[in-house]
């Protein structure tokens, strides 16, 4: 049985424009100036970490104020509008039957996580859907990947795990994982780094198949 773990926003689903433009609309809103890479480094860290970070840069607002405005902002956009990107539906349904497991793993709160999921109609095709919030840490923690693999019940070397994040790529290949890059328009200019620390590289989802 072969083990599988994806991310969600940019993986699964066509979010990064919705993500990132809520995420930009806080900073913009408070007249914080940032970075060109500011997505690159924000997407890994989900909504908790990302507030703090967002403090960091100097943004005046109580941490738990953030939070509760990124989710304002998320939650309607993930429950009515975000879609599933071409083929992940049908793949999945092909692997569930083949008798994989299936996991997500994902910076997103399960607020806007789970409607999402529901709404797309393969929320229940996964074993396990987890926010790195049911963790207390992010992506950017190799044991986020070797506690996963131990819920799972594998081995963390038996997991194949897919995201569109360099970041994540690079932690969950330094973690013991099998890892596949995924491609996605905002990660673009890292395809060639994403390959370069990836077992395979996948453009359509189809080709899991």
């Amino acid at each position: 049985m072969k083990t599988y773990l994806f991310d969600f926003d940019g993986t699964l689903v066509d979010s990064m424009p919705t993500y990132g433009a809520l995420m930009l609309r806080i900073l913009d809103e408070n007249n914080i100036k940032y970075g060109d890479d500011i997505l690159k480094i924000i997407t890994p860290l989900g909504f908790i970490d990302t507030a703090k970070y967002f403090i960091g840069m100097g943004l005046d607002m109580e941490h738990s104020e953030i939070v509760a405005l990124m989710k304002k902002y998320a939650i309607d956009a993930y429950t009515y509008d975000v879609q599933a990107k071409a083929n992940v539906v049908e793949t999945l349904r092909e692997l569930k039957h083949r008798g994989c497991s299936l996991n997500v793993l994902t910076a997103s709160p399960h607020d806007t996580l789970d409607p999402c999921l529901k709404r797309i109609g393969i929320y229940d095709i996964f074993d396990n859907v987890w926010s790195c919030n049911d963790f207390g840490t992010n992506k950017s923690d190799p044991n986020i990947y070797h506690e996963a693999a131990r819920r799972i019940g594998v081995p963390v070397s038996d997991v194949l795990f897919l995201d569109d994040n360099l970041n994540a790529d690079r932690t969950a290949k330094e973690a013991g994982m099998q890892v596949y890059g995924v491609y996605d328009p905002s990660s673009d200019e890292y395809t060639d780094e994403i390959k370069a620390v990836t077992d395979g590289y996948i453009y359509d989802f189809s080709e899991l198949l």
